[in-house]
């Protein structure tokens, strides 16, 4: 108890002190790659952004955290980030920059809060290195820049952990109780994502306090208790309401939050069984895999008068599409193969991986001489909460049959806590131990450095070869110099050991300015030369390092140079209608969307109109304008429609119905007015029937449906009912001509009008 009061009475203190200077910095590069220009991103993820202005119109919307202002239907997620969202929007006005600020925040109070974490038991350089090796995390920037909500989960756990710590220190249960009710918390940001970090939670409380087992079972099983009552909170009082008072719960199949939290939230994520009619996302990519080309390549000689139907016949290799996800390399959506060396595959690498080898010599040396039964001291107490953090949620991503590249910012804490921690304990084994010890110090600076090597291998044609062989060629001068040097303890010593941590972190600094130079994804944000292209992989002969976009394509609508055959995706080589991709159809040479394909599967933001791939908005090149409406949709608003439906609108509740969310997105956002998405988000959501859809025609509620090749999975009735009775607009009454339209509904799809008496 001496030694607990001790640690109290030297916090204290320790707070009295002046200000870090080396922090100030670290936090300013934190604040620079986290803020600068997010005011450029008007519409960031619309699917989020929609629900933010919807959440502003009603406390209804806002506690069920629902899409449309009509409250027809929620976003996939709980609402506790959009609450935060809609508070910030609602303070400083309905803005990009708004609702991304409370996730930027938060990335630079995870930078913050790791540095206090790691101050106090490992020394002020290990909470510097580790604050600084936080800030460079390419994937931590690259998520926070967004109103995605992984940041401000990080943030949640990173609180709830330092309520775990000062628990242990102050031997006070109530600190106990708080860290797991923000856990609870974080649940209900993202569900059992939140629960990835709670291993560490059990083992480092059974671990470092000094009580009887009788009191640690107790007190976890209370703390446990209150978790999930904390947890499961809103979803009960959700669940608990009729389903006609209350929106529809988005992307879940029976209008349950407890089953999206455990189903297509929670262990699907694992199996990569997030399709609604039972196939599989790890089957879809293993499909796509064996029979698209891994490349495109664009025909340099092609021109924008290139017709449509001239390069339909060109099935040569230099014009073959890489299937979404990233071919037969990288997996779906550019998540790598299954496997334990998957966090080493490009795609996952260069999104959190690039001190990883210094992190396993860390853990080394913490751990070095440590025996099974103790005793333990404070450091390694720690370092197993961060080794209990790390392992589980590596292995997760490892195996998971279904996840994006942002989600890897759970990685992010423990990787650089270990950076911190290990910097200062191998430099300290380094200069003052024998035997083998010194030699982990220069053994993690040249692995980890060719590891950085194998990294930006493929990114050669964007950043060149003098960066690459830098890092290959400092790393390997430093590591031998420190390994031959006999006299350790002088000053050139010192600064050779500086220059290694430079150079180690030279890379990822690059990494994570990428979003701000190349510009970002707020759909699926990534790291890296092409990161507005939200997939992470390198860059292929159909794009540059400045040109956005998913492997050379354009958005549907947008004005480029390149042939319209760089604007579709095509088939296999040599494939014809009657030998086309497993699932897929193929129309005049254009690949078509697999069956299912308005699934959770698809890729967010993409649309399959007519036989073409549309892509998010965010892909095209940079526009003139100040400010891009990326949103990962097709976010562009057709103002000739909505001029049409508004005009025509006689009191009806709906702007106008359409079968998912990528069309009624942009014009949520522009308008405040209610657009149902029939079918939540891709539109498989099983919300409607025709006997529902007629009573809310004959009040008076909707009469305008827009319909695409989108969104019939789980509603093929209710659009075939459409289609049946009503009457078809014609397209000049709304369409567009100019390229600058081509987007939202717009283009491809078809408008109709049902009155019903």
């Amino acid at each position: 108890m001496k030694h607990m009061n001790s640690e109290v009475k030297e916090e204290q203190t320790s707070n009295k002190k002046r200000i870090d200077l080396f922090l100030v910095p670290i936090v300013l590069i934190a604040a620079f790659l986290n803020l600068f220009k997010i005011w450029t991103d008007e519409y960031v993820n619309a699917y989020y952004t929609a629900a933010v202005k919807s959440m502003l119109q009603s406390f209804h919307n806002f506690f069920y955290a629902s899409f449309d202002p009509g409250g027809y239907v929620t976003i996939d997620k709980p609402p506790v980030v959009f609450w935060i969202q809609t508070i910030s929007a609602k303070i400083f006005g309905f803005h990009g920059w708004s609702v991304i600020l409370p996730q930027a925040l938060a990335g630079i109070g995870s930078v913050l809060l790791l540095y206090v974490l790691m101050k106090r038991t490992f020394g002020v350089w290990a909470g510097r290195f580790a604050a600084l090796a936080m800030a460079l995390t390419p994937i931590v920037p690259a998520v926070s820049r967004t109103n995605n909500i992984d940041s401000m989960l990080v943030f949640t756990l990173l609180v709830a952990t330092w309520m775990l710590f000062r628990a242990v220190r102050t031997a006070k249960f109530g600190w106990v109780l708080a860290a797991f009710a923000m856990i609870g918390v974080a649940f209900n940001m993202k569900m059992l994502q939140a629960y990835m970090a709670l291993p560490a939670f059990y083992v480092f409380y059974v671990v470092a306090t000094k009580i009887t087992w009788k009191k640690k079972i107790a007190f976890l099983t209370t703390a446990t208790a209150l978790m999930l009552a904390v947890s499961v909170s809103w979803a009960v009082v959700v669940d608990s309401t009729s389903a006609d008072k209350r929106p529809y719960m988005g992307s879940s199949q029976t209008n349950s939050v407890l089953e999206l939290a455990f189903g297509y939230n929670g262990i699907n994520r694992l199996t990569g069984n997030t399709s609604v009619t039972g196939s599989s996302h790890k089957q879809s990519a293993q499909t796509q895999q064996q029979t698209v080309s891994s490349e495109t390549k664009q025909n340099s000689n092609s021109s924008a008068e290139s017709s449509q139907s001239s390069n339909q016949g060109k099935n040569s290799s230099s014009q073959k599409m890489q299937a979404p996800g990233g071919g037969n390399q990288n997996g779906m959506f550019n998540t790598g193969n299954p496997g334990p060396f998957r966090l080493f595959q490009k795609g996952l690498s260069d999104q959190i991986s690039w001190l990883l080898p210094f992190v396993i010599f860390s853990i080394v040396g913490l751990f070095a001489g440590v025996k099974f039964k103790g005793p333990y001291t404070i450091k390694q107490k720690e370092s197993l909460f961060w080794l209990a953090w790390l392992l589980p949620v590596a292995v997760f991503f490892s195996i998971a049959g279904f996840f994006h590249q942002y989600y890897l910012i759970m990685l992010a804490p423990p990787i650089a806590a270990f950076a911190g921690a290990g910097a200062v304990a191998l430099w300290s084994m380094y200069k003052q131990s024998n035997g083998w010890k010194p030699w982990l110090l220069p053994g993690g600076i040249l692995t980890t450095a060719a590891l950085q090597v194998y990294i930006m291998s493929p990114y050669v044609s964007s950043i060149g070869v003098a960066p690459i062989a830098g890092v290959g060629a400092l790393g390997v001068i430093l590591a031998l110099v420190l390994a031959v040097r006999k006299e350790r303890k002088n000053s050139v010593t010192n600064y050779l050991g500086v220059a290694a941590m430079v150079v180690l972190l030279a890379m990822p600094a690059y990494w994570a300015l990428t979003p701000i130079i190349y510009g970002g994804n707020s759909m699926l944000p990534a790291a890296g030369p092409d990161s507005s292209s939200g997939m992470g992989g390198p860059p292929t002969a159909a794009t540059n390092s400045k040109q956005s976009g998913f492997n050379g394509m354009q958005p549907a609508g947008s004005s480029s140079g390149n042939s319209s055959s760089n604007n579709q995706m095509q088939p296999p080589s040599g494939s014809s209608n009657g030998s086309q991709m497993q699932g897929s159809s193929s129309n005049n040479g254009q690949m078509q969307p697999p069956s299912g394909s308005s699934s959770s599967g698809q890729m967010p933001g993409g649309s399959f109109n007519n036989g073409q791939m549309q892509m998010p908005s965010s892909s095209s090149s940079k526009s003139s304008s100040s400010k891009r409406k990326s949103g990962g949709m097709n976010a562009e608003v057709n103002k000739k429609l909505l001029n049409y439906l508004t005009k025509n609108n006689t009191g009806e509740k709906y702007l106008f119905a359409t079968t998912d969310s990528t069309s009624a997105a942009p014009y949520i956002i522009e308008t405040g007015k209610p657009v149902m998405a029939m079918g939540g988000f891709s539109g498989s959501d099983p919300i409607l029937t025709v006997s529902k859809l007629k009573t809310m025609i004959k009040k008076g509620e909707v009469k305008y449906f827009y319909l695409s090749g989108m969104g019939k999975e789980g509603q093929s009735d209710v659009i075939t009912w459409i289609k049946e009775n009503s009457k078809e607009v014609p397209s000049s009454k709304w369409q567009s001509t100019s390229s600058n339209s081509q987007q939202g509904p717009s283009g491809n799809g078809t408008l109709y009008k049902i009155t019903l008496k």
